[in-house]
């Protein structure tokens, strides 16, 4: 599988790294989730590198001009809630694109431990399309792995799948590398932590993007 970690290089979206980490930004949720759709935009930009592209022709007032366009059918996936301003960022630049949503949430045992659940799954025909998988945290990697499985199972085998998230962790990376590698499958992060506590959440991370965008839920 092919990993690709953004903050490598020294760019823009550094900037809004750094902000939806910092306490005192995140603070405002407006602010917040401008941030995550503005690194939704750029991660589109650096995902479209890698798709297939065909020559059109367009007319203009004074004649022709040649441009390559991508050709492949693109479905937006992502997990609520606090996907939706990530998702959002997508839809800005794939703005043709298809979308899909799915409801999953933690469901904590006595122990500290937890599973994870789908409820929901709204989406299309994902056969032989292009699916961005969207999700901002990616912790463990089990969910991003179960939502995967869950899609593909309702909508069918995309040609290629495209896992994005903001902040990974170490943990998660590899476990969605070992369990998606036999998939045609590349990864892209923003940026990876490398500590994840006992109840996984990663550090130093950001919190919980879903309060931060949306406020705390009981």
């Amino acid at each position: 599988m092919e990993i690709n970690i953004l903050n490598q290089q020294h760019t823009i979206l550094n900037k809004f790294i750094a902000q939806i980490r910092d306490c005192r930004i995140q603070r405002d949720s407006m602010r917040f989730r401008r941030n995550l759709e503005r690194i939704g935009e750029i991660m589109a930009y650096e995902i479209s590198k890698r798709l297939h592209y065909t020559m059109h022709t367009v007319e203009t007032p004074l004649g022709e001009a040649d441009v390559a366009l991508y050709d492949e059918e693109i479905v937006i996936a992502t997990i609520l809630r606090a996907g939706l301003p990530f998702h959002q960022g997508f839809l800005n630049y794939f703005d043709d694109a298809q979308n899909a949503f799915v409801s999953a949430y933690r469901k904590s045992k006595k122990d500290g431990t937890f599973t994870v659940k789908v409820e929901y799954i709204s989406c299309g025909s994902l056969e032989g399309k292009t699916m961005l998988l969207v999700d901002p945290m990616l912790a463990t990697g089990s969910s991003a792995v179960l939502v995967y499985e869950a899609l593909i199972e309702k909508g069918g085998m995309p040609a290629h799948t495209h896992v994005a998230s903001i902040i990974g962790s170490e943990q998660g990376v590899e476990y969605v590398n070992q369990h998606m590698s036999h998939t045609t499958t590349t990864l892209w992060c923003a940026a990876v932590d490398e500590e994840l506590t006992s109840r996984s959440y990663i550090v130093p991370g950001i919190g919980d993007a879903g309060d931060l965008a949306y406020g705390e839920k009981l």
